[in-house]
């Protein structure tokens, strides 16, 4: 399983999240401690949004400590929001269009989890998808075939619904092939205005998603795992919740996939 950070708030430099923290995602690229794979070292990626609507984005397949590159960029980018990934490969093959966060127009996401049979399901999967998304998508990965799916059940107007219908889809594809149907999705993904993030399981049994203030930044983090040993200051966000955090602080709310029929 991979390890993430994500921020909204009161621009700070990425290092915050990504290398200073005693237990930074750096750190967890090599010793996560909540997580079945301690190491994630199959890449690492971040995106970051400024001056323009689409975020700027850096993707490689090094793992995280071994790349100075990434912490001299942390160091030095300053950003309002911001997604973070290190990767620990369970579906698509270590290379840089298979690295998280994803990217599309405004969009950008990122997912720690799985779709059990995806290569049974891949290509009922795809056939829900527009010409324009099927030729968007660059890497072999499930969970950017997630991301492009919730694309087209219109992320841009309903980011929730969007990710509950294509779960609901990818659910109902895996039954009706006598496919294992399991999805373990605990993401965050942003529009450069709101920062969304999702903790769901098939088998209720969901991958970690922790949520604390940024003091005197007026943000929140959401993370993996904790940045430090501060245990009181992060909030467990439970089984099927979805959270947004935006200019009027965090939200939370129940998060559950849609029929298929509903998505239609």
């Amino acid at each position: 399983m991979c390890r993430w950070a994500a921020y909204r708030g009161n621009p700070l430099y990425l290092e915050e999240l990504v290398s200073s923290p005693a237990h930074s995602l750096i750190e967890q690229s090599h010793c996560a401690s909540r997580a079945k794979t301690a190491t994630n070292g199959d890449g690492f990626g971040i995106a970051w949004y400024g001056d323009h609507p689409e975020p700027g984005r850096y993707r490689d397949i090094l793992p995280a400590w071994s790349d100075c590159n990434l912490r001299s960029l942390a160091r030095q980018i300053r950003s309002p929001l911001f997604l973070a990934h290190v990767r620990a490969a369970t579906n698509g093959s270590t290379r840089r269009d298979n690295c998280h966060p994803f990217v599309h127009g405004r969009w950008s996401f990122m997912h720690n989890g799985q779709i059990a049979g995806f290569e049974k399901i891949r290509r009922k999967m795809e056939a829900y998808l527009s010409d324009d998304l099927f030729h968007a998508r660059s890497g072999t990965t499930d969970s950017e075939m997630l991301f492009l799916l919730a694309q087209e059940f219109g992320m841009a107007n309903d980011p929730l619904g969007a990710v509950s219908r294509a779960i609901g889809v990818i659910e109902q594809l895996a039954a009706e092939h006598e496919v294992s149907t399991l999805v373990r999705f605990t993401a965050a993904f942003s529009d450069g205005r709101s920062l969304y993030a999702i903790r769901y399981a098939t088998d209720h049994r969901p991958p970690t998603l922790y949520a604390a203030p940024m003091g005197g930044y007026g943000g929140y983090c959401l993370v993996s795992e904790p940045l430090n040993d501060d245990v009181d200051a992060w909030t467990e966000v439970p089984d099927g919740s979805a959270v947004i955090v935006n200019e009027t602080g965090l939200t939370m709310t129940s998060f559950s996939p849609a029929k298929l029929a509903e998505a239609a």
